[in-house]
């Protein structure tokens, strides 16, 4: 049963845009959007078909995200280890029920994945996944990053990598935001992965 203000079709508070009603270059990203192979996890129904409802704001953010997800230089599994923290300390059910399937495709193992999820521990974890959670955790949830998890995380990855590993974990966490606001629903019959 979905609350009175959710749109059966786009599943969240605005209703799937159309088409028709973009301009050319609003087309153009519908088109990507609605290509399997156009790079998004989610289509139209997410924070992407949320974003065409301001084409312009659309045209500009999909390089940005381009960049962060696929170009910045990051392995996947640190990729997808640093999305699921951030889904994780802003509990959105949705981002997390797109990339804990996409972690598990590109090798993040489940302990790593439990560690996030059931907010455990970092010890025992390679020092690359324990420092992009611990990091996450403190940048999200102490709001408020030590000297001694900077140094770690800047050790590991360098200042460029890591000035563009927090960009990425920032831009999730605005996804989040938009996710949370016009309150995205999951898809019908998919199974809430995270425990709020």
């Amino acid at each position: 049963m979905l609350p009175a203000d959710i749109d059966p079709e786009s599943r969240c508070r605005l209703p799937m845009v159309k088409r028709e009603d973009l301009d050319a270059d609003g087309q153009k990203i519908y088109d990507i959007h609605t290509d399997p192979k156009g790079g998004t996890i989610r289509g139209l129904k997410g924070p992407g078909g949320l974003q065409l409802h301001s084409p312009r704001l659309s045209h500009l953010s999909r390089p940005v995200n381009r960049y962060l997800r696929f170009e910045a230089g990051h392995s996947e599994h640190v990729r997808e280890v640093a999305i699921l923290i951030t889904a994780r300390e802003c509990d959105s059910r949705f981002e997390w029920a797109a990339h804990e399937p996409e972690a598990l495709s590109v090798g993040v193992p489940q302990e790593v994945i439990d560690v996030i999820k059931h907010k455990k521990p970092t010890t025992g974890l390679a020092e690359a996944d324990a420092v992009i959670i611990d990091l996450g955790r403190e940048m999200f949830g102490k709001r408020k990053v030590s000297s001694e998890t900077f140094a770690r995380a800047l050790k590991q990855f360098g200042k460029r990598p890591l000035i563009d590993l927090v960009v990425l974990m920032g831009h999730y966490a605005g996804t989040a935001a938009l996710l949370c606001a016009f309150d995205m629903q999951l898809d019908e019959g998919t199974t809430a992965l995270l425990p709020v």
